[in-house]
């Protein structure tokens, strides 16, 4: 591990690197085709690569990319139809510690970890978060009709399953899918506005897919400066999202649930039926009480579906908790009288921010733990659009 700065500035560990400076011109000249001009570059014999970029709006930008290379080398026991990028820097020897992602904590910076495809000119884009620290030797693949897909609209974007691994017995993502953005170089700095937003809020794998696709139309990319597309789509202002992050403990692992959380309490509030809505922060806990006006106490689960539909085209829900405790499997889903109902977010397949509510009594147990909910639930016709239309 070397001690330097990188322009002048310190951003952990730097790795001496050979045969790279393709990939160094190759970003340079992304940054130009993307509609920037390099004020500095640091060495292409080190990484990561620090870019100082300012825009003809005048904004400037400061790129910290970990840039690793994509090959279409044949793999044993791998499809022939991917390509394959490897996360290599320093010794093997090296590979067995942590690998922390270099990061400026006043947020003037933005930290990125892209596989780049000379051969179709395509960038993949990894999220920051979720691969932080790096996995030293672990390789990350992609489809080619994602990069085909990429090349013909400049931006593609898709969820990826991840799974344990020799160096992680939990997934890297606690729904087990993260979000990978494939893209040409002219949306270079679109996407490193994408990464620093996505970092700074911690967004989780279905917000972040949804920010993805909604920046895909590049007019709507251009208003960036005045607006940033995240405020549009949570209906809130930067320092209202700022609040909402800041005032609850369980935001540190995703700003998802909190955002959930907040327009669900404000609809309740209003809603037809309902008398009265408590707000719980408490670990272990469901998280509302909500008395409707029939007399009926309900306790509430928010939780928000999944972005993805099933094959019949219906909502589907995630109803588990992140991990389980050591040497309990069963702990890790909910007791199926845990709750008496779960609010399902429908913000991540639909981009709007509105609800559909199903009874856990109604709802399918789990195949090992009859006692448990199972963790994945379609959102059936039994399903309300308003909680006081529930009959129990």
């Amino acid at each position: 591990m070397e001690e330097q700065t990188l322009a002048g500035r310190a951003f952990g560990e730097v790795y001496r690197v050979q045969g790279r400076a393709d990939l160094h011109a190759f970003l340079i000249e992304a940054v130009k085709a993307s509609g920037g001009r390099v004020l500095y570059a640091s060495d292409p014999h080190r990484a990561p690569v620090y870019l100082g970029v300012q825009l003809d709006s005048d904004e400037r930008i400061g790129m910290l990319v970990y840039p690793f290379r994509i090959t279409r080398n044949t793999i044993k026991n791998r499809p022939a139809d991917e390509i394959r990028g490897q996360l290599r820097y320093g010794s093997e020897e090296s590979w067995k510690r942590e690998h922390p992602v270099g990061r400026d904590f006043a947020g003037v910076d933005v930290s990125m970890i892209l596989g780049i495809d000379l051969v179709d000119g395509v960038l993949l884009g990894l999220d920051a978060n979720l691969w932080d620290p790096l996995p030293m030797g672990i390789s990350f693949y992609a489809k080619d009709a994602e990069i085909e897909q990429a090349k013909a609209s400049g931006w593609h974007v898709w969820e990826k399953v991840n799974r344990a691994g020799t160096k992680r017995s939990e997934p890297r993502s606690p729904t087990s899918l993260e979000t990978v953005v494939a893209f040409t170089p002219d949306r270079l700095i679109d996407y490193a506005r994408l990464e620093r937003r996505a970092t700074s809020l911690r967004l989780d794998p279905p917000l972040r897919y949804a920010a993805a696709v909604t920046l895909a139309e590049k007019s709507i990319v251009d208003d960036l400066p005045r607006r940033h597309v995240l405020e549009e789509q949570f209906a809130l202002t930067s320092e209202q999202i700022l609040d909402i992050i800041g005032g609850r403990n369980r935001l540190s692992v995703a700003v998802r649930g909190g955002v959930a959380e907040y327009h669900l309490e404000q609809l309740l509030e209003d809603a037809p039926g309902v008398a009265t809505v408590e707000r719980l922060d408490v670990d272990a806990m469901h998280d509302f009480n909500v008395t409707l006006t029939d007399g009926r106490h309900l306790r509430v689960e928010c939780k928000n579906a999944s972005p993805k539909t099933s094959a019949s085209g219906a909502f589907k829900v995630e109803v588990q908790k992140t991990r389980a405790s050591k040497g309990d499997p069963a702990s890790r889903f909910y007791p199926a009288d845990g709750f008496d109902v779960v609010a399902a977010c429908l913000f991540s397949p639909t981009g709007r921010w509105e609800f559909r509510y199903g009874l856990t009594s109604r709802m399918t147990t789990h195949k090992d733990f009859p006692d448990r909910l199972a963790p994945i639930q379609t959102i059936t016709d039994d399903w309300t659009s308003a909680l006081a239309d529930l009959s129990q």
